[in-house]
């Protein structure tokens, strides 16, 4: 019996997530931020069909089988495949592509281990033809060539059956989404760090070089809050921002407020009456449970890693959908669907 499974990442520039001088490009539509990657996609030729359309930067499509014979594994085998897509610059009335380059991908020998599986692993990615002129952490202490960006992937298979899937590594930067074997979106990563990406993420710290950097990674966010996510971040509408140092709070449990906040980047702690009930990733959509109930905050949002916030004024959103958001929160902090306890949903 042939078991097979697979795992992808997707990586892509997420609104707002370059910083400094790199940011100027951006702002004047020289470059381009990417729309969120689709939740689903169908297949191998899908990914390479999103790739031709611009629609992320890179993609890492690790599969891998199992050959089963009375409970035993007799044979395994890797397949995997890395998708690159080309940059393109709006110049003017015109604009020029540049076309990427696209690093060996690595994929160590299948690991037969004592429990009976099969661990695979492998490593994708490369770096954008654009320039980028730049200074840096090491010898030779400035590059023209943009930082490598990657993802590690392991994929385990077991012989009844079962299969694991991670994200082992990856470079901080851009925003890495991973997808199980049906082409579902099911992790995403949480922290983008552009500045040490762009100055230490070259030669010999990249897994081409023997050093990979561990990810942090979180369960998606809601159906409905990616709905509200598309409502808060409307095309042509710059929402305000504000940036969190670790350690810093968003609000107060008790205090007023009447925004509602959009989670970009980074990792925010939940706390009731002083104790952590939760931890958000960027997807998030909170604050809801203020606005609907006399402007009163009902628990603590704080800052666990650097973040990105967009505050949205309260009437960036319909009741209904503030009522919806509610009520799925509190299905959240029965555990309802499994997700981590949210506190009483209020935030």
């Amino acid at each position: 019996m042939r078991i097979r499974s697979s795992v992808t990442s997707i990586s892509w520039i997420p609104s707002e997530a370059v910083s400094g001088a790199y940011k100027l490009p951006f702002s004047m539509g020289i470059a381009h931020y990417d729309q969120p990657p689709p939740v689903a996609f169908a297949d191998l030729n899908a990914l390479r069909a999103l790739a031709g359309e611009d629609r992320f930067r890179f993609a890492n499509w690790l599969s891998g089988w199992i050959d089963v014979e009375g409970g035993r594994v007799v044979g395994a085998g890797l397949d995997g495949d890395g998708v690159v897509s080309s940059t393109t610059l709006r110049l003017g009335l015109g604009s020029i592509t540049f076309a990427p380059t696209i690093y060996p991908a690595l994929r160590p020998e299948p690991e037969h281990r004592a429990d009976g599986s099969v661990r695979f692993v492998q490593t994708c990615g490369g770096r954008t033809g654009v320039p980028a002129p730049r200074r840096v952490k090491r010898p030779p202490w400035f590059q023209v060539a943009a930082a490598s960006a990657w993802t590690t992937l392991e994929l385990v298979l077991h012989p009844d059956g079962r299969a694991e899937a991670r994200l082992i590594g990856a470079s901080r930067f851009p925003r890495h989404w991973i997808y199980d074997a049906t082409g579902t979106l099911t992790q995403k990563t949480s922290v983008t760090d552009f500045k040490t990406w762009s100055t230490g993420s070259f030669g010999d710290h990249t897994p081409w070089g023997a050093s990979d950097s561990p990810a942090i990674v979180h369960a998606v966010e809601t159906a409905l809050e990616r709905q509200l996510a598309g409502v808060i971040m409307r095309e042509g509408q710059k929402p305000a921002m504000r940036r969190l140092d670790a350690g810093e709070t968003l609000c107060e449990q008790g205090a007023q407020g009447h925004e509602l906040f959009l989670l970009l980047d980074g990792v925010l702690e939940v706390l009731v009456d002083g104790a952590q009930v939760a931890e958000v990733a960027p997807g998030a959509v909170l604050g809801e449970r203020a606005l609907l109930e006399g402007g009163k905050r009902t628990s603590t949002l704080r800052a666990v890693t650097p973040c990105r916030v967009v505050v949205a004024a309260e009437d960036k959103v319909d009741r209904e959908r503030l009522l919806a958001l509610a009520e799925n929160h509190r299905r959240e902090a029965s555990g309802a669907h499994g997700r981590p306890p949210t506190g009483d949903g209020s935030r």
